[in-house]
C-alpha cells in the first residue's frame, strides 16, 4: 500500500469505522471549543497573554497526566476508558454552557479552570485513542490508521470551527457550548458499539503502579523513544502554539471578527486535513524518519511566512501549508514511537507522546508574551526560525533517527 489511492485502507475494518465516527463527533466539539474559548478570554481581558494562559490551561494536563494516562491505557479496557473520557468532556462542556447562559461566567479564571478540566479529559482520551487505533488496524496499517484518525479530528474541527463562529454571532457562546456538549455525548455513545477491548487487556496485565515504574526502563532501553519525545516537545512549544495567536490576528491584525476567526480556524483544520490525506496515502512507505525531519523544517518555514501575512487571503494560504506540515509531522512522531515498542508498552509510548505535547503551556504563554513585545507576526517569525534550525541540526547530527522506517 504505497499509493495515494489506498488512503482509506483502515476504513475497511468495522471497529475502526466506529472509532473514526466517535473521533469525528469528538472533534466537532473541540473545534467549537477552540474558537469560543480564545474569543471569550480575549473579549473578557483584551490581553494576548491571557489568551496564551487559556491555551496553556488546556494543554497543562497533557504534561501532568501524560505518564499516568499511558500507564492506565496499558492496564484497563481501552474501549471503556474512551467512553468515560468522552462522557467527562460532555459534563464539563454543559457546566460551561450553564454558567454562560445564566450570566455567571465573567471571571476569566473560572474560564481557565473549566478549560483545564476539558484538557484533562482530552489528555486521557488522546492517549487511549492513539493506542486503540494501533490495536484495531495493526502495525501494517498504523500510519494509515493514525493519519485517518487525525483526519477525523481535523474534518470535525473544520465543521465545528465554522459552526462555532456562526453560533457565537447568532446565539452567543452559551448555546455554542450546549452544542459542543451534545457532540461529546454522542461520541461517548458511539463507543458502545465497539467490540475490540484493546490488545493489552489480559489476565496477566501488570498494575498501573508497575506500568508507571516501567517508564524508566522503557526509555533507557529505547533511546530513540526519548529522542522522539524531545523532538515532539520542541515542535509543540515552537510550532503548534501558533494557534494561540489566531484570535489576535482576527481582531487586531486582519480585523475580521469572530466569524473571520471561525473561518481562519477552519482553514487551519483544512490544512491539517490535506497533510493527513497525503500522509495516509503513503500506507506502509519507508523512510518515515527522513520524512519527519523534512516536514518539521517546512513547518518552521511556514511560521516565518506569517510575518508577510497582513492580507487575509495570504494568511489563509500560509495557514493551510503550516497546518499540513503540523499534522503530518505529529502523526509521524506517534507512528514511529509506537513502532519502537511492544504491544504491551504502546500505551506508555503514547503516554510519553502526550507528556511531550504537554510542554505546550510553555509555548502558549511564551508566544503570548512574545507577541505582546514584538507583535503576533514577529513572534511567529522568531519561533519559525528556531524550529527550522533545530530540526535541520538534529537531522544532520542524528542519522540513526533520520533512517527510521
Amino acid at each position: 500500500m504505497t499509493g495515494i489511492g489506498n488512503w482509506a485502507a483502515s476504513l475497511r475494518i468495522r471497529d475502526f469505522r466506529l472509532l473514526w465516527a466517535s473521533t469525528l463527533l469528538y472533534s466537532l466539539a473541540t473545534g467549537m471549543e477552540q474558537v469560543s474559548v480564545g474569543w471569550l478570554i480575549f473579549e473578557l481581558t483584551g490581553s494576548e497573554l491571557m489568551v496564551g494562559v487559556g491555551a496553556a490551561a488546556r494543554m497543562l494536563p497533557f504534561f501532568l497526566f501524560g505518564i499516568l494516562s499511558g500507564a492506565i491505557t496499558d492496564r484497563w479496557d481501552r474501549r471503556l476508558l474512551l467512553g468515560i473520557g468522552n462522557l467527562g468532556a460532555a459534563i464539563v462542556a454543559m457546566v460551561m454552557a450553564l454558567l454562560l447562559l445564566l450570566g455567571g461566567l465573567t471571571n476569566v479564571w473560572v474560564v481557565v479552570a473549566l478549560v483545564g478540566a476539558l484538557g484533562s479529559m482530552f489528555a486521557f482520551t488522546l492517549t487511549v485513542r492513539q493506542t486503540y487505533t494501533f490495536d484495531i488496524v495493526g502495525s501494517g496499517l498504523s500510519l494509515n490508521g493514525l493519519a485517518l484518525g487525525a483526519m477525523a479530528m481535523q474534518g470535525g474541527g473544520i465543521i465545528g470551527s465554522l459552526a462555532s463562529g456562526a453560533l457565537i454571532e447568532v446565539a452567543g457562546a452559551g448555546w455554542q457550548f450546549v452544542a459542543a456538549g451534545a457532540c461529546y455525548l454522542c461520541a461517548a455513545l458511539a463507543t458502545l458499539a465497539l467490540h475490540n477491548p484493546g490488545r493489552s487487556v489480559r489476565a496477566t496485565a501488570t498494575s498501573v503502579w508497575e506500568n508507571l515504574a516501567g517508564y524508566v526502563s522503557l526509555v533507557r532501553s529505547r533511546r530513540f523513544l526519548l529522542a522522539l519525545m524531545l523532538l515532539t516537545a520542541v515542535t509543540e512549544v515552537l510550532g503548534f502554539t501558533h494557534m494561540t495567536l489566531l484570535p489576535v490576528f482576527a481582531k487586531d491584525v486582519l480585523h475580521v471578527g469572530p466569524t473571520g476567526l471561525g473561518i481562519m480556524t477552519a482553514f487551519r483544520q483544512m490544512g491539517g486535513l490535506l497533510g493527513l490525506w497525503l500522509l495516509a496515502g503513503l500506507g506502509t512507505s519507508r523512510k518515515k524518519g527522513l520524512m519527519m525531519f523534512v516536514t518539521a523544517i517546512g513547518f518552521g518555514g511556514g511560521l516565518m511566512a506569517f510575518s508577510l501575512s497582513s492580507n487575509i487571503l495570504v494568511f489563509l494560504v500560509v495557514l493551510l501549508f503550516v497546518n499540513a506540515c503540523a499534522m503530518a509531522v505529529d502523526t509521524l512522531y506517534k507512528t514511529l514511537m509506537q513502532g519502537l515498542v511492544s504491544d504491551e508498552e504502546r500505551g506508555r509510548a503514547m503516554g510519553s507522546w502526550v507528556l511531550s505535547i504537554g510542554f505546550a503551556p510553555v509555548g502558549h504563554v511564551g508566544v503570548g508574551g512574545l507577541a505582546s513585545a514584538v507583535g503576533a507576526q514577529g513572534a511567529l517569525l522568531i519561533n519559525g526560525v528556531i524550529l527550522s534550525v533545530v530540526s535541520l541540526i538534529t537531522m544532520i547530527a542524528m542519522p540513526n533517527i533520520r533512517r527510521l522506517d
